[in-house]
């Protein structure tokens, strides 16, 4: 017979414990485990349960690795191709794909427009939505659609019953967290009730070839809210970025099972929804012909692609005693690290200035390759000279004042020649191997940051 026995279920990251304690040992979050009761089934009955199966089921059998053929992966083109790049070239047939991001950022936005472009049958299954409020949303960001279908429901068998009769080429559920079971005892958002809608999700997508996409919320940390194994589950973890007070969003690939985590997204918030932006570096340089203090351009790679990005520097006099130091799209601590280098090795003091760094555009750079714009904007508004427009600026600095070679440099470099740029400053160890003659761009190597100031003041 099944045994009833208690557990306590940590609510954050889904791990048990038989006893009840204060801080979760997988996590570290505190106060998360909750009291659950299951039923335990003894050996003895499992055993019974595999053994009465038919043994002509057990059909599956080991084979050797060569002897194993690796067929073409067919893709569905979403009808986007900023989302095409994020996915590996399309949407796989019965892979499961999460996309996650904070309130209002446009999540259900870039799906439903993803589902009004794409030239195949979609099920929308919208479970914080009305009917209404779709369709009011897809009149502002796109065409009507007749092979699209729109469904308000958060009972998952109703929406796999649906799903079964209409057989969609793309199914969309928002969101996870509404979603519920009839066979789970527990409320929607759960962790029981993310862990079974998503593996039931994921049989129903693996059985029938149907592709879907999930929406998960997110919490203050930023992590999708839910068990960690809800993204071991999925096939494809896609974060949506940005800042609400800007226009830009980023769309990022945490984990890839069909192509590389390396590639992102660019689009831009309209009143028509998201626009892709194929060109990026066009639309986060300035377009102002004046020269001004303290603004310098860094080639920068956010995953495989090289965009060109304008950092903005301005260093004042302190007014009270204690210096700000204040960095947006940038990380405190590395501009801090910066400041150092320069008083140290190059004599600069910012001991009693106020420092404020900007990245344009809202962006959040994690590049080392823009240490050397940075330096530049910081030298540029101290000693109020401007930097040309024509000028960008790629590497990395050392503790020692060294600048170190960057990957990718030879990608950077096409980014700036395509854009009209004429000079580029790198590092010296980039320079060695590269031939200059396929760029119509000059080429300066710098060995330390001494060099860099005697050349741009």
């Amino acid at each position: 017979m099944a045994k009833a026995k208690n557990i306590f279920v940590c609510t954050n990251c889904g791990n048990t414990s038989t006893r009840w304690e204060g801080k979760c040992n997988s996590c570290g979050e505190w106060n998360t485990y909750q009291e659950k009761e299951i039923i335990a089934e003894t050996d003895r009955d499992k055993r019974k349960k595999v053994w009465k199966k038919d043994e002509n089921t057990f059909h599956q059998e080991a084979k050797p690795i060569s002897e194993i053929n690796i067929g073409k992966t067919i893709r569905i083109s979403s009808g986007d191709n900023e989302m095409n790049r994020v996915l590996g070239g399309g949407i796989v047939p019965g892979s499961l794909i999460l996309i996650g991001g904070q309130p209002g950022i446009g999540k259900s936005t870039l799906l439903l427009q993803t589902a009004l472009r794409i030239d195949k049958t979609v099920l929308y299954v919208t479970g914080e939505e009305s009917e209404e409020q779709i369709k009011m949303r897809a009149n502002r960001v796109s065409k009507e659609q007749n092979n699209t279908y729109i469904l308000a429901e958060n009972n998952l068998s109703t929406i796999l019953k649906q799903a079964k009769k209409l057989v969609p080429d793309l199914m969309i559920i928002d969101s996870i967290q509404t979603t519920f079971s009839p066979f789970i005892e527990s409320t929607p958002g759960s962790i029981s009730q993310i862990r079974e809608c998503t593996t039931d999700i994921l049989r129903f997508a693996k059985e029938t070839g149907i592709p879907v996409f999930i929406v998960g919320h997110i919490t203050k940390d930023g992590a999708i809210a839910g068990p960690k194994l809800l993204e071991h589950i999925v096939d494809v973890v896609i974060q949506f970025e940005g800042d609400r007070n800007y226009n830009y969003r980023i769309l990022r690939t945490q984990k890839n099972r069909y192509g590389s985590t390396e590639e992102l997204g660019i689009y831009e918030m309209v009143a028509k929804g998201l626009r892709p932006v194929e060109n990026p570096s066009e639309l986060l340089l300035s377009q102002n012909i004046e020269d001004f203090s303290g603004s310098t351009v860094a080639a920068t790679i956010e995953g495989l692609r090289p965009m060109l990005i304008e950092t903005q520097a301005l260093v004042s006099t302190a007014i009270y005693g204690t210096p700000q130091r204040s960095s947006t799209g940038f990380d405190l601590r590395r501009l801090n690290m910066i400041l150092a280098i320069l008083e140290k090795r190059a004599g600069l003091f910012f001991g009693q200035k106020d420092v404020f760094l900007n990245i344009a555009g809202g962006l959040k750079i994690a590049d080392p390759a823009i240490d050397l714009a940075i330096i530049s904007a910081l030298v540029s508004s101290l000693e109020d000279i401007p930097i040309p427009k024509n000028v960008c600026f790629a590497g990395e600095i050392s503790l020692s004042g060294e600048i170190r070679s960057v990957k990718n440099v030879e990608a950077r470099i096409k980014e700036a020649n395509r854009l009209g740029f004429e000079k580029i400053f790198i590092s010296a160890n980039n320079i060695k191997g590269l031939d200059k003659k396929r760029f119509n761009i000059e080429i300066i190597g710098l060995k330390k940051v001494e060099e860099l100031i005697m050349l741009t003041t």
